[in-house]
């Protein structure tokens, strides 16, 4: 079983109080190849309210080097991406940070590139409060 990121549960509490249905993983799955084991990643938390349905991966950006889990950030939500294409194509896939990580690292010009280039959707949340500051786009 994939272990989740440290702030999965804070991000799942705050999609509940903004009144949304939410279900712990979503299975993206390609062939014999189940994207979980495979890539030892944290679970996708999906959600859904009204006719909207999300997919989430949580990302807690603690290493000492941003830039590197802006890499690995980067490579789950494209292949991610790219699997609910295919499979689940009434989903959008966010990316969820804390409110610290965005008004900072995702500030620097290398996180506003990568951000211009591939049209990330962020989901950015309050880790202390438990509550969602903003949706992007």
């Amino acid at each position: 079983m994939p272990a989740k990121d440290i702030y999965h549960e804070t991000v799942k509490a705050a999609l509940i109080k903004e009144g949304w249905i939410v279900k712990d993983e979503l299975p993206l799955k390609v062939g014999k190849r189940d994207l979980f084991t495979d890539l030892q990643a944290e679970k996708i938390l999906i959600a859904q309210r009204a006719h909207q349905k999300i997919a989430i991966e949580v990302k807690s950006f603690i290493n000492p080097s941003p830039v590197s889990d802006l890499e690995k950030a980067l490579g789950q939500y494209l292949l991610y991406e790219a699997l609910l294409r295919r499979q689940y194509p009434d989903y959008t896939l966010y990316l969820a940070i804390r409110e610290t990580v965005y008004s900072s690292f995702f500030q620097e010009e290398i996180a506003q590139i990568v951000l211009k280039r591939h049209d990330l959707n962020l989901l950015i949340f309050d880790e202390i409060q438990e509550e969602i500051i903003q949706w992007q786009p």
